[in-house]
């Protein structure tokens, strides 16, 4: 009887999704040299996104409409950098069976879909009339943006550093 009590202690669970064919697959398909696109893209319309959120404060502050113009343009650069960066990190997804296998690559997907779509409208909104456009629903998007953005980019580094998604293996 204490034999089985104890039986489950040395057993290993086993993940079924861990399991299936491709689920190591997880080296970037989309490259240049090795170096995955989405991971280099990035960088752009999360920069461009914060500093859409700078110039709205800034135009707040000095009234200057030199800000909220640069703010349009921040926010519209960031939007169509972030649809390369999207369109990359979608091939990605869609092409490497390992990093599809993962529920938390689906969950950044998800995330960065509406941040995009958060981008989109803000800088829609901006389109005819860039100063009346900061205050109060301009700067309001902008600070929404920068709280998805930096959830959906803690969540893209935590899926590159835990597990390893889209980098090359070392040999």
């Amino acid at each position: 009887m204490a034999d089985q009590k104890f039986k489950g202690e040395n057993e290993q669970l086993i993940d079924p999704v861990a399991e299936q064919p491709g689920f190591d697959d997880t080296e970037s398909r989309i490259a240049i040299l090795g170096h995955p696109i989405h991971a280099m893209s990035v960088a752009f319309p999360v920069a461009l996104t914060f500093c859409t959120f700078a110039a709205d404060l800034l135009y707040w502050w000095t009234g200057d409409p030199f800000w909220a113009r640069a703010a349009m343009w921040a926010v519209g650069a960031g939007f169509l950098l972030g649809m390369f960066a999207g369109f990359s990190g979608t091939a990605e997804l869609l092409l490497v069976s390992g990093i599809r296998a993962r529920a938390a690559a689906w969950t950044h997907f998800i995330i960065a879909v509406t941040l995009l779509s958060l981008l989109g409208a803000n800088w829609g909104y901006r389109l005819y009339g860039y100063e009346t456009a900061v205050l109060p629903y301009g700067i309001l998007l902008s600070a929404v943006c920068v709280a998805v953005v930096a959830f959906t980019g803690w969540h893209g580094g935590k899926l590159v550093f835990d597990y390893r998604l889209g980098t090359a293996k070392g040999s």
